[in-house]
C-alpha cells in the first residue's frame, strides 16, 4: 500500500459521510482491539494493538475528520497528541516558499465530567508550541470547583464547554454532539477508549449516534491482561444495528468498516 496517499478503500468508505440531521456530526467510531476484543491494558495500562501500516492508516483516517474525541481515561493514561506525525512528509509546495503544505489536524475533543485534564498535558504543550490544534474540553457544569479548573485550563490554552445534564457520572452525548455540530464540527472521529466506546453503543439502542465504524483487528491474544468494551452488555439484548461494509488486510492487522442498517 502506497502510504504517501490515503488508502484508497478508506477514501471511498468515508467520502459517503452526510449529515443525519441538523442536530449532531457524522461519527465515526474507530479503534484497535486484539482477537479476544481487548482494546486497553488492565487499570488503564496503555495497549499497543495496531502494526504499522494500520497505524498510517488511522493518522490517514484522521486527516478525514474535522474533530476527534477522546475519554479524560485516555487522556490520562496514554497522554495522545491526536496528530498525524505518522504520515510521510509532503513534497515542497512552492507556493509557500518551498515549505510542506501541512496536514489537516482534526480538533482534539476530550469529554472530561469532572474537569480532570491536565494543563501539563502533549496536547496542550503542542497547542502552545503551535504545532497543534486548541483542545476542546466538555465537563459537567455542576463538576466540583469547577471554575478555579477551567480558569487554569483556559491559562493553558484549553477551550472548556460545560454540559448541563449527567446521567450516570457521564455527560450526555447528545447534548456534546449537538454542542460540536453547533460549532461547526460536521465530522468526528471517536477513538475511545472503552468508557466512551461503551457509551456511544449504549446510546446508540435508543438513538443513532453512531454513522460508521472502523475496528482494527490485531492478530493477538491478550487474555485477563485486557479489557474490552463490553459490546453485548452495552446491546442490553438490542439487534446491532450495524452491517458489513468492507474488509481490508493491511499489513498484520484486519480492518473491518460497518454502516447502519438503513
Amino acid at each position: 500500500m502506497d502510504s504517501s496517499e490515503p488508502p484508497p478503500f478508506l477514501s471511498a468508505f468515508l467520502s459517503r459521510y452526510h449529515t443525519p440531521s441538523n442536530l449532531r456530526p457524522h461519527v465515526t467510531l474507530t479503534f484497535a482491539q486484539s482477537v479476544d476484543a481487548k482494546i486497553a491494558g488492565q487499570n488503564g495500562k496503555q495497549l499497543i494493538l495496531s502494526g504499522k501500516e494500520s497505524m498510517v492508516m488511522t493518522h490517514w483516517m484522521r486527516t478525514m475528520h474535522d474533530a476527534i474525541m477522546i475519554g479524560i481515561g485516555t487522556a490520562f493514561n496514554d497522554d495522545p497528541q491526536l496528530n498525524t506525525r505518522h504520515l510521510p512528509p509532503r513534497p515542497p509546495n512552492p507556493a509557500q516558499n518551498g515549505h510542506d503544505k501541512p496536514y489537516h489536524l482534526p480538533r482534539p475533543v476530550i469529554l472530561d465530567t469532572h474537569l480532570r485534564f491536565s494543563p501539563t498535558s502533549k496536547l496542550l504543550k503542542n497547542y502552545q508550541q503551535g504545532s497543534g490544534r486548541r483542545p476542546w474540553v466538555f465537563c459537567s457544569s455542576d463538576a466540583p470547583d469547577v471554575k478555579r479548573k477551567q480558569d487554569a485550563l483556559e491559562q493553558a490554552g484549553a477551550r472548556i464547554i460545560q454540559i448541563s445534564g449527567v446521567e450516570d457520572g457521564h455527560l450526555s452525548l447528545p447534548a456534546v454532539l449537538k454542542s460540536l455540530h453547533d460549532m461547526g464540527i460536521r465530522s468526528l472521529m471517536v477513538e475511545g477508549g472503552a468508557r466512551v466506546i461503551r457509551s456511544f453503543f449504549s446510546a446508540s439502542t435508543s438513538s443513532r449516534l453512531v454513522d460508521s465504524i472502523i475496528v482494527t483487528v490485531a492478530p493477538t491474544f491478550v487474555g485477563d491482561d485486557g479489557v474490552g468494551y463490553s459490546y453485548d452488555s452495552a446491546l442490553e439484548g438490542h439487534n446491532s444495528g450495524f452491517k458489513h461494509a468492507f474488509t481490508q488486510v493491511i499489513g498484520r492487522d484486519s480492518v473491518v468498516g460497518l454502516v447502519p442498517v438503513e
